[in-house]
């Protein structure tokens, strides 16, 4: 069966999306959430673990921490960002404070940090808060 891996935020579950369809509004098998969003996604660290490992389509990921100000303040570009590149990449956001094992496990020594991982594999991080279009041209993909 042909398509890209795109794991269901939501349930957790891997699905296969026929790339000509990801703009399409494509859904869990599962649970029917949609796969592809434009906006910024909350997970755990068990989604993330998923989600990075099995996805075709790259992933950033926004480690963050409510008392962060810095993260506050990117936080709505990182949004912008999800929204720009819709259908490109997926991009979710991991609170540090309330997920631990997540700064363990990826090394994260700053807040915010942006990693992006793509086909199982970390590929590029930046660490730092950005504008809009600087995380969108980041993650270009």
């Amino acid at each position: 069966m042909a398509g890209l891996k795109v794991t269901c935020l939501d349930c957790g579950q891997v699905n296969r999306v026929p790339s000509e369809k990801l703009g399409a509004g494509p859904k869990c098998a599962t649970c029917g959430t949609k796969l592809i969003s434009d906006k910024a996604v909350e997970i755990d660290f068990d989604t993330l673990q998923k989600a990075a490992r099995n996805d075709d389509l790259p992933l950033v990921v926004d480690f963050w921490a409510p008392w962060c100000g810095p993260c506050r303040q990117m936080a709505p570009e990182f949004s912008k960002s999800a929204q720009a590149l819709s259908g490109k990449a997926r991009l979710v956001k991991v609170n540090t404070e309330a997920e631990p094992k997540a700064g363990a496990k990826y090394n994260i020594r700053g807040i915010p940090t942006m990693v992006q991982f793509k086909g199982g594999r970390e590929v590029k991080r930046q660490s730092g808060a950005m504008p809009s279009r600087a995380i969108t041209d980041w993650a270009g993909t």
